[in-house]
């Protein structure tokens, strides 16, 4: 295993995720689920697509951490809106680090970078050296390498109180991708739904009054390691 030096995790900072995967229901029908929730959840920004592309060690320690269940999980992506190929121009790091149940999220912007088929480590690396991020984000970088690419259509939504918020997932896709030139042979549509409920640790005491009014049933579930295991089965 790497020895990957990540930032002292913040308690207090951080959010709880929880999340319903569904299969097999008409995403009208879910919507209006949230709709109709008696925590009164709302719109609050139209539906946009998100593209992202997972960073792990050679080892895959990231993806093994989280299919073994330990407690504490790191995860490292590479996230932009809208268009998948082409110039990405507000491309944004991310490493999220969970305790258990809780999790933060560690963001930093990289310089726009152009995503296509010639993309590889060594375009990387480069949008890496050019962007201004802390030494320590960089180091860690240094020892990872592409694994994923995927994208999804998402959906927000506030509850009324603006303590909850609801994201709701749908069209998802993964991709193979790896070190050098890709050309994305390997691609998996999951026609699968995913609702995800975010809210703060002091939010805690009341959130099953909030997730026990929702009609899915809750499910251990990350993009990250379902995309590998439905595109590399044998991992």
């Amino acid at each position: 295993m790497v020895s990957l030096i990540f930032p002292s995790f913040n308690e207090d900072s951080s959010r709880y995720e929880r999340k319903f995967v569904i299969p097999d229901m008409y995403f009208a029908a879910i919507e209006q689920q949230i709709r109709i929730h008696p925590a009164a959840f709302s719109t609050i920004f139209h539906p946009r697509y998100i593209n992202n592309v997972y960073l792990d060690t050679n080892e895959m320690d990231f993806f093994n951490d989280n299919v073994a269940g330990k407690g504490s999980r790191k995860k490292a992506r590479i996230r932009w809106y809208s268009d998948q190929m082409g110039t990405v121009e507000k491309p944004v790091l991310e490493f999220k680090v969970r305790e258990g149940m809780l999790g933060n999220k560690i963001s930093y912007r990289l310089r726009p970078f152009d995503f296509n088929e010639a993309f590889n480590m060594e375009k990387l690396l480069k949008v890496i050296d050019e962007s201004d991020i802390p030494l320590w984000a960089r180091e860690v970088l240094y020892q990872l390498k592409p694994a994923l690419l995927n994208r999804y259509r998402r959906h927000y939504f506030m509850s009324f109180d603006t303590h909850f918020r609801i994201t709701l997932d749908d069209e998802l896709s993964y991709y193979s991708i790896g070190s050098n030139n890709n050309h994305y042979f390997e691609k998996y549509e999951n026609p699968d739904t995913i609702v995800e409920l975010k809210y703060e640790r002091k939010f805690d005491d009341v959130a099953p009054k909030v997730s026990n009014k929702l009609p899915f049933r809750l499910t251990k579930s990350s993009k990250y390691v379902n995309g590998m295991e439905l595109l590399h089965p044998i991992v």
